[in-house]
């Protein structure tokens, strides 16, 4: 019979259903199992309800279809099995109005199927027990997704402290309440934490790992290694569910001489059995060594051992990294927790372990002892450069999150988030477009020695965007009638002219963007982040310093031509 279709919903325990006192439920027949789990509920009067249920239910009926001779046979035997076969969670039986009381053969027949048996009494409707069924999911999905939204925030802050790895491990294991490792391409234990298990769970949880491991063990022949698409049966042949997730129960076989369903799903013994093969430890205990370069590799697995469920994550870095967990239970939402952890490490081993990472950090080591910049620019990759500043449209600085996002949108990973501005390196054959959400100045190519002066053309060029509400504008000089006169001369002769206010970069700033901007006050100010008023209060200083007239357009002219070269 085929497996049930589970719901993206989480189930909701059948003893959180029956501690509804508004709903005033009483089970009266079955096993009082504190793990039975309802998915969903169904209301049926067909005598066989099997061919109309997918697994999971509880299932609600006023006893409409129960002949009245139904006492002295067999009815009772045959209907409760069709249940169960179907995988039926739960039996509900309304008192009202059909039947006063519930039947004695019913109670007798779910007890001898192991199917609990609830009583619905006349005041509560089987739509207010639908009702409350989904209330409870909500409530459970509320607080998962609470849950994996502290993990989540819990996570990033320890990859952002200055031992990332072992912080992110640790984080993990504590949110588990278990045991988080990592395992290096050789499936060498690099790091752990949290409660270490004995040596049975961690010789099992060290196999898993070289399952999901691109040179791990090949299955054999006719078996199905687990792919992203196919969840990993456990070795203990129980059902793949989401971690936290308790599916129902394998469903039996349907009753001699009924018609079993299309697909039929392998027996537990068949499905431990390829499990157990799939892992396939030698007599040391160890996995298969032989290998397919060719098969597809899992991304994750889950096995269970000594009661500890076990779970390892191949780490998207490509270089073998494995995470492993070990936890004594299976909560909703730790398998999204665990998969955020996974990405993390992912990030953190990619960074330490890729050739980019490595250049990039000698590269830094490098200048802080005194390298010149020309010098180590060959690690990053060579070649001119641009500078791109960037200002977030939002109040408020960039977060490092937002910082990188933008770098990896920019093609580069060499980001520096400061204060409300973002710096970013790239190399000039990448050419920036304009990203929602930022305004960008971007500077002229230049080589490694100049990248100096392309940070500040760059920064003119932010300014002069903001400015001008344009999503990224950039630093591009041409040819000019001030180009022919030799920059020796024309450098003097800006010192001469400016001196009155170079001693004062805030004033010289200020005049150099109220001339870009055609002397407009308001674009001035969102420029320079400051008040109207104070660009008016500079923009006098500086004509009193240099004692000359700013409404002269000539004067203007000579000034920028000046500034340009101070």
């Amino acid at each position: 019979m085929p497996d049930p279709a589970v719901p993206p919903t989480p189930p909701v325990l059948l003893t959180s259903l029956l501690a509804r006192e508004d709903l005033s439920l009483r089970r009266i027949a079955g096993p009082e199992d504190p793990g039975t789990v309802v998915h969903w509920v169904h209301t049926s009067e067909m005598a066989d309800p099997y061919p109309y249920l997918l697994g999971g239910e509880l299932l609600l009926t006023a006893g409409v279809h129960i002949p009245e001779a139904a006492g002295s046979g067999t009815y009772f035997d045959e209907y409760v099995s069709r249940i169960v076969a179907a995988g039926g969670a739960a039996l509900g039986f309304g008192v009202a109005p059909v039947h006063d009381t519930v039947p004695r053969a019913l109670v007798a027949a779910c007890e001898t199927h192991g199917l609990p048996l609830l009583e619905v009494p006349p005041q509560t409707t089987f739509s207010g027990v639908a009702r409350a069924v989904w209330q409870l999911m909500a409530q459970s999905r509320l607080a998962e997704l609470r849950r994996v939204t502290d993990a989540q925030q819990s996570l990033a802050s320890a990859a952002s402290r200055p031992d990332p790895v072992p912080s992110v491990l640790r984080q993990l294991a504590q949110r588990l309440g278990g045991w988080a490792v990592l395992y290096g391409p050789e499936g060498a234990e690099i790091a752990g934490a949290g409660r270490r298990p004995g040596e049975e769970v961690r010789a099992a949880l060290t196999r898993l790992a070289r399952v999901v491991r691109p040179d791990g063990p090949a299955p054999p022949t006719g078996a199905t290694p687990p792919t992203d698409s196919t969840p990993r049966t456990g070795a203990t042949g129980t059902r793949p569910t989401e971690p936290g997730t308790a599916g129902p129960p394998d469903r039996p076989a349907p009753p001699t001489g009924s018609t079993p369903r299309a697909g039929a799903a392998r027996s537990g013994e068949t499905r431990a059995a390829r499990a157990a093969a799939f892992l396939r430890p030698d007599a040391g205990g160890a996995p298969a060594s032989q290998t397919d370069p060719g098969r597809p590799v899992p991304t994750s697995a889950t096995d269970t051992a000594a009661g500890t469920h076990l779970a390892a994550y191949a780490l998207g870095a490509g270089h073998g990294f494995v995470l492993g967990v070990a936890s004594p239970q299976r909560a909703p939402g730790d398998h999204t927790v665990v998969s955020v952890a996974a990405v993390l490490l992912s990030l953190l081993t990619g960074e330490q372990q890729s050739g980019t990472g490595a250049a990039r950090s000698s590269a830094l080591v490098r200048l802080l002892l005194g390298a010149a910049p020309e010098e180590v620019a060959p690690l990053l990759g060579g070649g001119r450069w641009v500078v791109v500043r960037a200002r977030p449209d939002g109040t408020g600085p960039a977060d490092p999150v937002a910082a990188s996002a933008l770098g990896a949108a920019l093609g580069s990973a060499l980001v520096d988030p400061a204060g409300d501005v973002v710096r970013v390196l790239v190399p000039a054959g990448r050419t920036p477009a304009p990203l929602p959400g930022w305004t960008l100045g971007v500077s002229a190519a230049v080589a490694p020695h100049d990248w100096p002066t392309a940070d500040t053309q760059a920064a003119r060029a932010l300014a002069r965007a903001r400015a001008t509400r344009t999503p990224l504008l950039r630093h591009g000089p041409r040819p000019a009638l001030a180009d022919l006169v030799p920059p020796g001369e024309a450098a003097a002769h800006a010192h001469a002219l400016l001196a009155p206010v170079a001693a004062h970069p805030a004033l010289t700033e200020t005049l150099r963007t109220w001339l870009s901007l055609h002397g407009s006050w308001d674009r001035t100010a969102v420029a320079l982040s400051v008040h109207r008023n104070t660009v008016r209060q500079r923009v006098t200083r500086c004509a009193t310093l240099l004692e000359t007239d700013l409404d002269d357009p000539d004067v203007r002219m000579e000034l920028w031509f000046a500034l340009r070269r101070l």
